[in-house]
């Protein structure tokens, strides 16, 4: 399935993805869904920075989406960055992940970047196999860092040198 930009058509298919995501898993450490209109800004953040949206798509229908944009906003930080893969549930174990991950990669090496950063719940262990095997190393581990569905969620941070 080919990778291709997302433009305003694929916000709802993405809003869908992110939404299922918070309501069902500890992936985005949020509990509120995101409206349409907090996408289209983020789309238009995103874009406003250079930064990369990619979506697959089968037909009309947005099966996954991927970006990355600023690690953290300090001036020392500008050629890290963090990225956010997600796939629809129906869609998953299929490879669309690693394909666009990979892509992130080629992107943001061919962007100048130097360092690529994950944010992955510790409990998340395909997530973190998945970056392993794509070059990714454990940086950090933090312990009950956030809460999700009342309980708490460490976060590990893998980051992969470009």
């Amino acid at each position: 399935m080919p990778i291709e930009d997302a433009d305003e058509r694929d916000l709802p298919g993405i809003l869908a993805i992110l939404n299922d995501v918070i309501a069902t898993s500890t992936a985005v450490f949020s509990d509120d869904p995101v409206t349409l209109a907090e996408q289209r800004e983020w789309l238009r953040a995103r874009r406003e920075r250079g930064f990369p949206v990619l979506v697959v798509r089968e037909g009309d229908e947005v099966l996954a989406y991927a970006s990355y944009g600023d690690f953290r906003p300090h001036p020392g930080y500008r050629t890290t960055v963090e990225h956010t893969v997600h796939v629809a549930a129906s869609a998953r174990r299929r490879g669309i992940g690693r394909e666009l991950l990979t892509r992130l990669i080629e992107l943001a090496r061919e962007d100048g970047m130097h360092v690529m950063v994950a944010g992955v719940d510790a409990a998340n262990e395909p997530s973190i196999a998945l970056h392993e095997q794509l070059g990714f190393v454990e940086s950090a581990r933090m312990t009950e860092i956030a809460q999700k569905f009342g309980c708490w969620v460490d976060l590990v941070l893998l980051t992969r040198v470009l």
